[in-house]
């Protein structure tokens, strides 16, 4: 029987390269989407589940037979390319989510969650570039910021075997590059500010097949 993993955010930039890259790999998967036509992919492992991440009774359904859950959600802005747009979700969005996620898999017995949130969020936002720092302090980029952190203190406090992902920028490129990784930021920084969201989905797939980074944060970069 095939390995069954289930996806949160599976429509979004990073989400659909985590479902490609699972079924690449030959796992079973569950998507939770809003609406049933929004993951254009087609799948014989691929099962879709329409619903929402806050609703339990939707989280229990995806996470059905599952042994991890992946998500790769985000608090969306109604302009996502103008930092000061209104938001078109909670503030409060990840960690609430993280919350009924936790409780689900406790009921559950599923164990193995594998989260991304973001280099500069906790004791990284010290270590991030100045010019970013000030958005992340004067825009409503911060409010996703701010909510990443509740939701990696809820992970921390969860029991679960958890891993959270914190990597550099995103991108859309699909090159394959070589991915370094600082679990403190204390004697090393990152190399390069920016990774592809293809790669980020990779270096989560690695850590679920080889059941690393388990209660870490690493930070996420190309060399």
């Amino acid at each position: 029987m095939k390995k069954k993993i289930a996806v949160l955010g599976a429509t979004g930039r990073t989400g659909i390269w985590i479902v490609q890259e699972a079924l690449q790999r030959g796992y079973a998967v569950n998507a939770l989407v809003r609406e049933q036509s929004s993951l254009n992919i087609e799948h014989n492992d691929l099962t879709i589940i329409k619903g929402t991440p806050t609703a339990t009774m939707d989280l229990m359904r995806v996470m059905e037979g599952c042994e991890a859950v992946l998500s790769a959600l985000n608090i969306s802005r109604k302009n996502e390319w103008w930092p000061w747009s209104e938001l078109s979700s909670s503030p409060t969005f990840l960690s609430d989510v993280a919350q009924k996620t936790v409780d689900v898999a406790n009921q559950s017995n599923l164990k193995r969650c594998l989260v991304v949130t973001a280099w500069g969020t906790g004791e990284t936002k010290q270590d991030i570039p100045g010019w970013f720092r000030f958005f992340i302090n004067t825009t409503k980029i911060g409010v996703t910021y701010r909510d990443h952190e509740r939701q990696e203190e809820i992970w921390a406090k969860s029991g679960l075997d958890w891993t959270i992902v914190r990597p550099v920028g995103l991108n859309n490129d699909t090159e394959e590059k070589p991915i370094g990784v600082l679990l403190e930021s204390k004697t090393a920084k990152p190399t390069q500010l920016m990774i592809s969201r293809r790669m980020v989905a990779r270096f989560m797939l690695d850590a679920l097949e080889e059941n690393t980074y388990l209660h870490q944060k690493p930070i996420i970069f190309y060399t």
